[in-house]
């Protein structure tokens, strides 16, 4: 039986101050040298955050403590079974030894793994909550420039589109207008708000702006025009009329119902009509020779849109109207007329908008009685008949 007594911890943990000591209260023992460890900042935390765990056991500590165990293992064996010989007693001793070194590289790897996750997704959660505060900082800053904005547009509108109010005291008559030294400003204005960043689309949307608020002021003198066919000017007061349509079709825009504007501008009357607006269209002819089955067709496609169709020959109508005009115009709600001038060859040079009551009350009346002396489609048809047969013999008046 061995009498040798088993080394005692306190006297195999290394030299003194290792464990408890002044130097180091919270028990832990100094690196090796020539070991890696994370700097500490001075208030005693790691470079990762602030010390949770002991650092991992270096592998001689882990020997000492197989050793330890080791010889413990041998002294309970020896004791227990003295009669096991020193042979088996040792291999017990050793295979101790190596289960606890092996135990203690298990238990404080998984460790370290751990460790080094929990770090990884603390870094994650800090960047993530760094990002959403900087969205929400972004956020707040793109919502308070838009409410700025949004005042400033409002500011911009009532100051410089509302016409001031007019003093109670008769003054020569200046219509209150928007100056036109003032509209390029404000449709630069509009355009810093409302474009891209693209250069010419921000070019595009000030110019843009600027040709429509210059007709917005024109139309403060009731009065508006552009060069050429306006069709957008067409198709908006088509949507915009709420009481009736009235308009006049000549010579000279024939082509124009073989075009695309064309269907877009009745599919829009179309639309009127279902919303209760009832549309009337007179077609002026230079002469008869006109009547044929191509204008027959075109008055049926328009009666099937319930469209009220009538066509008048100009050299058949009474004397009385022939001293009127005779060019296209078009009559919104009985208050504003579209109008379309021709040049000496007939060709569409401009567009102009007119509600003026005057000028309005002598177009509806002008229509009313082209309206009175023409044809039906009923009528029209016996005519075309009749013109083909060559059985036409008598002229109106």
């Amino acid at each position: 039986m061995s009498t040798a007594q088993s080394p005692q911890p306190d006297n195999a943990t290394g030299p003194p101050g290792t464990v408890g000591t002044p130097e180091h209260p919270d028990g832990r023992a100094p690196a090796p040298p020539g070991r890696d460890t994370p700097p500490r900042t001075p208030d005693g935390t790691g470079a990762d955050g602030p010390d949770r765990h002991p650092e991992p056991t270096p592998w001689p500590r882990r020997l000492l403590v197989g050793l330890v165990v080791g010889l413990l293992a041998w002294g309970v064996a020896a004791l227990l079974g003295p009669e096991d010989g020193a042979a088996r007693q040792l291999g017990a001793a050793a295979l101790c030894a190596v289960a606890a070194v092996v135990v203690q590289h298990l238990v404080l790897v998984p460790d370290r793994a751990a460790e080094e996750r929990a770090r990884r997704a603390e870094s994650l959660l800090a960047e993530t909550a760094d990002s959403v505060r900087g969205g929400l900082r972004r956020y707040d800053e793109l919502r308070h420039g838009l409410n700025r904005h949004t005042e400033d547009m409002k500011q911009l509108v009532e100051t410089r589109l509302v016409p001031p109010a007019r003093p109670a005291e008769p003054e020569p008559p200046s219509p209150a207008v928007v100056r036109i030294d003032s509209v390029s400003d404000l449709a630069t204005n509009f355009a810093e708000v409302l474009a891209p960043g693209l250069p010419i689309l921000s070019t595009f949307v000030r110019l843009e702006m600027q040709r429509v608020i210059g007709h917005m002021t024109d139309l403060t003198t009731l009065t508006a025009e552009c060069p050429g066919e306006n069709h957008d000017w067409m198709l908006t007061l088509t949507r915009a009329a709420e009481k009736s349509i009235s308009a006049t079709s000549t010579s000279v825009d024939r082509q124009f119902w073989n075009s695309e504007p064309a269907s877009r501008y009745l599919h829009a009357q179309k639309e009127a009509i279902e919303h209760g607006v009832p549309v009337r269209r007179l077609f002026l002819l230079e002469s008869a020779r006109e009547l044929d089955d191509r204008l027959l067709r075109l008055c049926e496609e328009q009666e099937v849109l319930h469209i009220e169709v009538r066509v008048a020959v100009l050299p058949e109508l009474p004397p009385h109207l022939l001293r009127g005009t005779t060019n296209d115009f078009i009559v919104y709600d009985e208050a504003v007329s579209f109008e379309i001038d021709q040049d000496l060859r007939d060709v569409n040079i401009r567009t102009r908008l007119i509600a003026r009551q005057d000028h309005v009350h002598d177009r509806m009346k002008r229509f009313r009685e082209l309206w009175e002396a023409g044809m039906s489609l009923r009528e029209l048809e016996v005519r075309v008949d009749d013109e083909e047969d060559g059985t036409w013999m008598v002229d109106r008046g």
